[in-house]
């Protein structure tokens, strides 16, 4: 009786601090903040071959509904376009494909079925790396080219390849989305806090618009996130850019070993968490940005 008193404590404290996280943000987090994409595009554009820059140039040039959403006409800034279609309902179908949850549990909670679902960020790749080698519409390429960036740098994610389930989640923390942390005098999601590259990556505007950080902040981040993590490491394997199953494996072995590692629900990140996370956060940004330029240097050649 005692442990069902705590267990449905522990249910109500979470479930209220889950009303006070979702009432004071408009929706669940989608990726990297924009500033982390803006990184991983950063250091993919500076390593695309000419034809394959000229052939992105070309393409992001091109108008593309919807025209009331954040302009995105240069590679950088395309990164976050996906992200800034929260605002339109007319895209919510795209919302599963920024995304792949591996389920698991530390306290043996029997996982889910029918997870991940066959909607997720592998079919996304896989259909619009095929819509930009075959297609002839240019407005269908120009618009798979943007996604293609904004999900190469999702799927570096760890929190975007895993989804923690437990007695309080079954059905999984929808990638630490439900999971709270606190930081400093805040209570937010585990998710946003690695959205953010554990605070450290550019910041956009505040909410409502939410506009994306200048572009002058994006080159001292990048440079933060490749010392220490280059292309040459063999680990990279550039030589398989379509490998978007191993990449999505290793997001997952990292939100297991460090996204979720020694935190409890509320808890406060220490100084050991957030060194390793953000060791974690810019290894992946750097490896994304060197894997989407080998995959557009492959499709253009």
């Amino acid at each position: 009786m005692q442990n069902e008193r705590k267990i449905r404590l522990s249910r109500a404290k979470i479930a209220i601090g889950l009303l006070i996280v979702m009432l004071s943000t408009p929706a669940l987090t989608l990726g990297w903040g924009a500033g982390g994409h803006m990184m991983t595009a950063s250091i993919a554009f500076d390593r695309l071959n000419p034809h394959a820059k000229a052939q992105a140039i070309a393409l992001l040039a091109r108008p593309i509904a919807p025209t009331n959403i954040i302009p995105s006409p240069d590679f950088v800034n395309a990164s976050h376009w996906a992200d800034d279609l929260r605002s339109d309902n007319s895209f919510d179908f795209l919302k599963p494909f920024h995304f792949i949850d591996y389920p698991f549990s530390k306290d043996n909670t029997q996982l889910p079925s029918g997870v991940p679902e066959a909607d997720n960020i592998i079919k996304a790749l896989e259909d619009n790396v095929k819509i930009l080698r075959t297609s002839t519409d240019k407005d269908k390429q120009a618009r798979a080219l943007r996604l293609i960036i904004h999900f190469v740098g999702d799927i570096h994610q760890p929190l975007h390849c895993a989804t923690q389930v437990s007695n309080p989640f079954p059905e999984g923390d929808r990638g630490g989305n439900f999971f709270l942390i606190r930081v400093g005098d805040r209570t937010m999601n585990l998710h946003s806090y690695w959205d953010g590259g554990i605070g450290a990556f550019p910041k956009g505007g505040p909410p409502p618009q939410y506009l994306p950080p200048a572009l002058n902040l994006i080159p001292p981040a990048v440079a933060a996130a490749t010392a220490g993590n280059p292309a040459s490491d063999p680990h990279v394997k550039l030589n398989d850019p379509f490998n978007f199953k191993a990449w999505s494996d290793e997001s997952f072995a990292l939100a297991k070993s460090t996204a979720y590692d020694g935190l409890s629900s509320c808890d406060t990140p220490s100084a050991t968490y957030n060194t390793n996370a953000l060791k974690v956060a810019r290894q992946r940004v750097a490896w994304g940005g060197y894997r989407l330029a080998a995959l557009l240097n492959a499709i253009w050649p």
